[in-house]
């Protein structure tokens, strides 16, 4: 039997390429709405990941409606890697081989599997720059998000678009521990919530 920890990493190995210290820009149109509008959306980008020493680069497509996300990782290249699906009745990992792991939420089952702190819960958060528990936050001169720190977490936004509705370009987390998120966003699309239904 595979050690949840090793499962993961095997998958987070087939992304391992190097050290990325910046990834490709690419511009796109603000949300319509702006960060308000982030009730129900869809999310792709890049993402560079570093911590204990490793890093790995990839292509993230994430679903999120309501209390239910849809994560899926990619290779730089499109391969399929794992999947990750949540909701309020717990969370689940689907590796491309199409063997699975759960946990009652996806923080838990990241840090089960590959004792990776990402916590998906508040990512949500930050990509709004709304965190409620945030003991610092600065602005730039739009009224946008610029720095917000959580703790031990220090998120860095920015954007592509002068618009000051605008959703973050790019979103840089780190953590004193060493671990590092660079998150490039391609495009954003706001989904139908069941209050915006005709």
């Amino acid at each position: 039997m595979t050690h949840p920890r090793q499962f993961l990493l095997t998958l987070l190995a087939m992304l391992w390429l190097a050290a990325c210290s910046s990834l490709p820009s690419a511009s796109g149109p603000p949300l319509a709405g702006g960060r308000e509008s982030l009730q129900a959306f869809l999310l792709s980008g890049r993402f560079s990941l570093r911590f204990e020493g490793r890093s790995y680069v990839g292509h993230l497509d994430w679903r999120h409606d309501g209390d239910g996300d849809e994560l899926l990782l990619s290779s730089p290249f499109g391969q399929s890697v794992a999947e990750i699906v949540s909701d309020a009745s717990g969370a689940r990992l689907i590796g491309s081989d199409g063997s699975s792991r759960t946990a009652a939420t996806a923080d838990e089952l990241l840090q089960s599997v590959l004792a990776c702190p990402l916590p998906l819960s508040k990512l949500l958060g930050w990509l709004q720059g709304g965190d409620p528990n945030a003991t610092a936050i600065t602005l730039d001169a739009l009224g946008r998000p610029l720095h917000l720190r959580h703790e031990d977490w220090r998120i860095d936004y920015e954007y592509d678009s002068a618009d000051p509705r605008a959703l973050p370009g790019r979103l840089f987390v780190e953590r004193e521990s060493g671990f590092s998120l660079r998150l490039r966003i391609d495009a954003w699309q706001a989904l139908p919530t069941p209050e915006s239904a005709p």
